[in-house]
């Protein structure tokens, strides 16, 4: 069965820019690891990214989060150079929220998942993946995953295991 890793919004605001975290920085070396695995193994990799307007302060989202951030062609917007990324090469999914609603335009056999923030975007994604593919194998690797802060991390990772989302990891998380 042949394993998709999607890499959710690895990107430098969320590292080490406005939004970043001592967290997020201490995954990004796991994160390449994990890429490389999948691409050494001629695997599919999936990069999304955060993508806002120049007047994201303005929109719902800014209002309730009133943090400029990942607005786009900014540097803060682009995925982090210390990531194997092929802007030519690599399946990249620009978003305008937390989660993407057209997972279910690729046919998964499996899925692992990996990026920021465990409590916004990657329990979004996971769960609408869930919801596309109810019968597919999910995977989300704690050790690669970093969230707003460590206990909605492991709050996140709790939720998506009672959604029946593997998780792994935990005992290699930074």
């Amino acid at each position: 069965m042949s394993k998709t890793l999607i890499v959710i919004d690895m990107q430098n605001d969320f590292i080490d820019g406005s939004l970043g975290t001592k967290e997020a920085q201490a995954i990004v070396l796991n994160v390449a690891k994990k890429i490389k695995e999948y691409k050494d193994a001629g695997k599919q990799v999936i990069f999304t990214r955060d993508t806002h307007p120049e007047n994201y302060l303005e929109t719902y989202e800014g209002k309730h989060l009133p943090v400029t951030h990942c607005v786009k062609n900014t540097v803060g917007w682009q995925i982090s150079d210390k990531l194997d990324f092929d802007s030519e090469n690599d399946i990249l999914i620009d978003k305008i929220t937390f989660g993407w609603t057209h997972w279910d335009d690729f046919k998964f056999e499996s899925v692992e998942i990996c990026g920021l923030c465990t409590d916004i975007c990657v329990v979004s994604n996971a769960l609408i993946i869930r919801a596309n593919y109810p019968e597919i194998d999910i995977t989300v690797d704690a050790s690669c995953c970093a969230g707003v802060t460590p206990d909605t991390h492991k709050a996140a990772l709790a939720t998506m295991k009672m959604c029946q989302i593997e998780v792994i990891g935990e005992n290699n998380e930074m």
